[in-house]
């Protein structure tokens, strides 16, 4: 019989990443500890999704060794990438944490997207339940990867609260928050950027590092485009300053490819703040219309469209924060996202 009430919480690398899937990992742990459970975090090799030989055997051996009784939750950017044989031999009920299907990232070679697409669809009709962040991606399983729509529950990342009140900068602050990775699209963002030089404005982009050479490729396209003094990319920064940017910001900005949800649209809503971002993925479903404009992705010049319209056009922009701050009130807390979990633990055979 399983005992729903100690569990294991696989994933790979460091828990304390700062990325959107890591913060929803690192909050829904906590959560379900609050709730009274006990749950081991097992870091996996941080090579995933794409392993080496000995980091997969590695992996596959730490997850076949935990016990038959107690369920595990494996983070998808390992589960997704995990050898299928090695999956059918663990013995612990598993449940899997989707946030977005490994073969949906950006600029994946062919054969490695239908690499992954193979292998995750294969992984998951060993899970014996599948957690994801957003309706998108629940449909998207069950269109793509024939998961029985049964098997899944969504478990909307919760939000924060802004603990003081917002303070906008003049001129306006265009504020994005996205790991430094090609899917998140900054390079359309600074082609947009350029494209408003004629405004008054100023921009900060937030991110966790994640591959030195787009980080180089991105501080040089702020250079050429003549932006250095009105656009920093700050890279990672610590809690207060993001903070303190969410409350000085008046737009928040994020030309993403793709989201399999986007938790920092919920942080943006929560700070009020309207939204200028794409049609990609989870975000039509994330963004209100009426606190956002949507583009299409890797549109620089529908993206700086609707930015001038926000810089130039006040009572629109603030309809939208308005309704942005109205939508960000009613969002659940991360006890929400964990209470989810839980249920879909207690209800394991």
């Amino acid at each position: 019989m399983t005992d729903p009430k100690t569990l294991t919480f696989a994933l790979p690398g460091d828990i304390t990443t700062l990325t959107g899937g890591y913060i929803y990992d690192r909050r829904m742990v906590q959560g379900l500890r609050d709730q009274g459970r006990h749950v081991d975090v097992l870091a996996l090799p941080d090579s995933f999704p794409t392993p080496s030989d000995s980091d997969m055997r590695q992996a596959l051996d730490a997850l076949q060794a935990l016990p038959a009784d107690r369920p595990v939750i494996i983070d998808g950017l390992a589960f997704g990438a995990l050898d299928p044989q090695g999956v059918a031999a663990i013995r612990a009920p598993i449940v899997a944490m989707i946030h977005h299907p490994l073969a949906q990232e950006s600029a994946l070679p062919a054969d490695l997207a239908d690499h992954l697409w193979r292998t995750e669809r294969a992984n998951l009709a060993h899970a014996h339940h599948v957690i994801v962040p957003s309706p998108h991606t629940r449909d998207m399983l069950v269109d793509r990867y024939d998961v029985p729509a049964d098997r899944i529950t969504v478990a909307r990342p919760g939000t924060d609260r802004p603990e003081q009140p917002a303070t906008p900068q003049d001129p306006p602050l265009i504020l994005s928050v996205g790991i430094l990775h090609p899917r998140k699209g900054h390079d359309v963002l600074i082609a947009a950027l350029a494209a408003l030089a004629d405004l008054d404005w100023q921009a900060v982009i937030v991110g966790n590092p994640w591959d030195a050479a787009h980080v180089a490729d991105l501080h040089a396209q702020i250079a050429a485009s003549g932006l250095g003094g009105r656009l920093e990319l700050a890279g990672r920064v610590e809690a207060d300053r993001l903070a303190d940017l969410y409350r000085k910001a008046s737009i928040f900005a994020l030309a993403t490819r793709y989201e399999g949800y986007g938790i920092v649209f919920d942080e943006a809503l929560s700070h009020g703040l309207p939204i200028v971002s794409t049609r990609a993925g989870a975000v039509p479903g994330t963004v209100p219309a009426d606190a956002g404009l949507l583009v299409a992705p890797d549109d620089a010049p529908a993206l700086a469209q609707a930015l001038r319209r926000m810089l130039t056009d006040p009572a629109e922009r603030a309809a939208r924060a308005a309704a942005a701050a109205r939508a960000g009130a009613a969002l659940p807390g991360w006890s929400d996202t964990a209470r989810v979990a839980g249920g879909v633990l207690d209800a394991l055979d």
